[in-house]
């Protein structure tokens, strides 16, 4: 059995994929619109009649992005597409897709300009994103890296004292090897990676820890947990009285302090510095004033006893997750993270995002489904290799979001914003 480092050397091999570190400096770096411009920009994001969906759509096309069942051109005939997605299947519920970007991202794996996809009916959400990712982009973009990468699932497994669940742990850690064999016999994707023990009582929990390739995982790590946890009550000599597969200690799409002592899905960081007229200009306020905002904020999240502080990084991700095909229920876990601002010496304003649990994956689940595949193809994101790609451009628009969102807060505008784009005007 390994000890868990974030930063260990197979982990660093991996997130650098063969590059040295001044090739990797170099993809990190801001890109200026004055260099390298940006692609057009989309209609004014209010209007939802026929000719501005024409009009982006075609803007859309024109950067080689394709949709069919997205736009309704084509239709799902055959309802087998949903077989093993859904049961009971009676039909679709709708819900308006919009799109924001061009945001411009200097990641590790995702680099380039970006139209992102969003699913929601939340009035005000796509505009806000879109303000966000104009505002990013203009400063040179986001810089994003995701930093690691683990899966987990915890079996629980019940004794009749504190000895036998003693010796139980030793023989458990003496065939860590065996469980890793059993664990992969189940998946050609999935690897078990470490395992961590916890001892509660005449209770054991075992952390497993998992990668899981481009596939978000979830279902794959628990048949490969069931198959180690039968071949350790089948070959062990001391026998639990009773085990669960799954605890409730993973954190499995909930919320919990865990995040912040390990990774559940991808650890994702992304900053990026907005100079100081583009604030006064966009967002109608000052670096000090956001500064002030977050101060505040911050406390308030404190004594809420929020796990993580942050802005609003459900909104932008629940969006996404939909339209892309993810486990939306994973906005739980997804959304713990930590947003900071502070002032650099010119006085421009630096804002960075933290997600330590970012469950996402380009191949299985609700990633083939028709109108979440073309979402995916829009951003380069189907089938293997783009799971990392894709988990930057998650951080990068949670990142716009909360550009927008304290701007709004810290100019005084959010009330007004809100009446604008998400309240229904009289006929």
């Amino acid at each position: 059995m390994t000890v868990s480092r974030e930063f260990s050397e197979s982990a660093i091999k991996s997130v650098l994929q063969g590059k040295d570190p001044g090739e990797l400096a170099v993809q990190l770096q801001m890109r200026t619109v004055d260099e390298f411009p940006l692609p057009p920009s989309l209609p004014r994001e209010s209007v939802a009649d026929q000719p501005s969906q024409e009009t982006r759509l075609r803007i859309l096309e024109g950067q080689g992005i394709r949709f069919e069942y997205l736009t309704g051109r084509k239709r799902v005939e055959d309802p087998g597409v949903f077989q093993s997605h859904i049961e009971n299947y009676i039909g679709i519920a709708q819900l308006p897709v919009g799109a924001i970007g061009p945001l411009r991202i200097n990641g590790v794996h995702a680099h380039g300009d970006f139209y992102v996809p969003l699913a929601t009916s939340e009035g005000a959400l796509i505009a806000s994103y879109n303000r966000g990712a104009k505002i990013a982009s203009l400063s040179g973009g986001v810089r994003a890296f995701c930093l690691t990468e683990r899966v987990s699932r915890a079996p629980g497994f019940l004794f009749a004292d504190l000895i036998q669940a003693g010796e139980f742990i030793v023989w458990v850690i003496r065939h860590f090897e065996n469980l890793r064999e059993e664990a992969q016999k189940t998946t050609t994707h999935g690897h078990l990676e470490d395992m961590k023990v916890t001892l509660e009582g005449n209770h054991v929990f075992l952390h497993f820890e998992y990668t899981t390739g481009d596939a978000a995982g979830q279902n794959m790590v628990t048949i490969a947990t069931e198959a180690a946890c039968r071949f350790i009550v089948a070959k062990c000599p001391v026998k639990p009285k009773l085990w669960f597969v799954e605890s409730n200690m993973s954190g499995d799409k909930k919320a919990t302090a865990l995040s912040f002592l390990s990774v559940r899905g991808k650890k994702v960081i992304a900053e990026t510095v907005i100079p100081r007229n583009l604030i006064k200009r966009m967002l109608h306020t000052t670096p000090e004033m956001m500064m002030e905002y977050w101060k505040m904020s911050f406390v308030g999240g404190v004594q809420t006893g929020s796990i993580g502080v942050q802005g609003h990084y459900a909104n932008g991700l629940a969006a996404m997750f939909i339209a892309c095909g993810q486990d939306a229920a994973c906005v739980a876990e997804a959304s713990v993270g930590l947003t900071r601002l502070d002032l650099d010496d010119n006085g421009d304003l630096y804002i960075s995002v933290s997600l330590h649990n970012l469950i996402v994956g380009t191949i299985g689940g609700g990633t083939g489904l028709p109108t979440q595949k073309e979402c995916l193809a829009m951003l380069g994101c189907t089938g293997s290799g783009s799971a990392r790609k894709f988990a930057e451009i998650c951080a990068a628009v949670a990142l716009a979001g909360e550009i927008s969102i304290m701007g709004a807060l810290s100019s005084g505008q959010f009330t007004q914003a809100h009446i604008k784009y998400g309240r229904k005007t009289k006929k």
